[in-house]
């Protein structure tokens, strides 16, 4: 019986390295202001670009940028939070393993 655990637990463990592999070459993006600003993040919550359209740039309004950029921001870290916890879900039949999420 513990033979069958260890295997199945060094399988689960090839499973999540494989699924973080992946998760890495898979993007979300983040948009705000109707798309005037999209930010594309990876499985990895890693930015991986920012593009601003020049109907955004308003130098009398930077702060409204910023905001735009920050939003699209934490909407695109929230959609690759999502998008690697369902991937973690169904690996791990949605048990909810202490330091994998």
């Amino acid at each position: 019986m513990n033979r069958d655990l260890m295997r199945q637990a060094q399988q689960l463990q090839a499973r999540m390295v494989k699924m973080q592999d992946e998760l890495g070459n898979e993007t979300v993006e983040g948009t705000a202001g109707g798309g005037v600003v999209t930010v594309v993040v990876n499985g990895h919550q890693v930015l991986q670009s920012v593009k601003i359209q020049p109907e955004a740039v308003d130098p009398s309004d930077v702060e409204m940028l910023e905001d735009l950029v920050l939003a699209a921001t934490n909407e695109a870290l929230e959609k690759a939070r999502e998008m690697a916890s369902q991937r973690m879900g169904a690996l791990t039949g949605g048990l909810r393993i202490p330091g994998l999420m």
